[in-house]
């Protein structure tokens, strides 16, 4: 899908397993438009079925990861009722898609990340930052909570550190940040492609399908109680102990050896 000027919402490049998408609206500090989030949907659904495709880096072009969701947009739809719901569901429906991928998501931030740039940073499953990147979610001082972002915040950060940042808007450095667990790791601006391609290819080294395994169950075991967690925790380790890559993976390690993933 492409924006007015026929301008791609969303680039995408793939060298081998990994694949990286970049928000491709930098005049606009890549603020999630409808077409936009329509873009990126689209993309992780594609990626989700590519066998090809071991590990995800979401990328912002421009001064900006992500500025949030288009305040001209909203206006110039009248902040109509029918064209919120639609935007909403969409952008809620994005956060989800990333979540249930199998591929992990890594987002790689700089400029900055405000409201759903925020949001999209925290729904990724890792984050690297520039050191120079500034995070906020200031819907408050414009009368308009971050009440969507808020649900992925409160899913990495601490309730304090979160309601910190929604009640307050403030901007927050890369080193805050990192001390409320909205990213992994922050470093040099110079430094940030290649920390995280070097990221993105260990992972990539990885059996796909024991990715997928594990990103699923990382998710689903969260939202249970201690009881449920480890009863379906035990359950996926034995399944887990059936796929021919986890076999394969003991044996190479009992044999000292490097395993070679067939990926099932």
């Amino acid at each position: 899908m492409t924006s007015s000027t026929q301008e791609p919402f969303v680039l995408k490049q793939q060298d081998g397993g990994v694949v990286r998408l970049t928000l491709n609206r930098p005049q606009a500090r890549n603020a999630l438009s409808q077409g936009m989030i329509d873009a990126l949907i689209a993309e992780f659904d594609a990626i989700a079925d590519d066998k090809t495709a071991f590990v995800v880096v979401l990328s912002g072009a421009g001064p900006a990861f992500c500025s949030g969701h288009d305040l001209k947009e909203m206006r110039a739809n009248a902040f109509g009722r029918d064209y919120a719901e639609k935007l909403f569901a969409a952008c809620g429906k994005l956060m989800q898609r990333i979540v249930s991928l199998p591929q992990p998501v890594i987002a790689r931030a700089h400029g900055i990340a405000t409201a759903a740039g925020a949001q999209l940073v925290a729904t990724c499953d890792l984050a690297v930052a520039a050191d120079s990147t500034r995070f906020a979610t200031p819907g408050v001082n414009i009368g308009f909570f971050c009440s969507t972002p808020m649900v992925a915040l409160t899913r990495n950060m601490s309730h304090k550190h979160a309601m910190q940042m929604l009640l307050l808007g403030d901007l927050i450095d890369a080193p805050t940040a990192l001390r409320f667990g909205l990213v992994n790791e922050i470093v040099p601006e110079g430094e940030l492609d290649a920390t995280v391609a070097a990221l993105a290819a260990k992972i990539a080294a990885k059996s796909r399908h024991t990715l997928a395994v594990g990103k699923e169950a990382f998710y689903r075991q969260a939202e249970l109680s201690l009881a449920d967690a480890y009863a379906y925790a035990q359950g996926v380790m034995v399944e887990n102990l059936q796929a021919l890559d986890a076999q394969e993976g003991i044996s190479a390690f009992i044999d000292k050896r490097t395993p070679v993933w067939c990926n099932a």
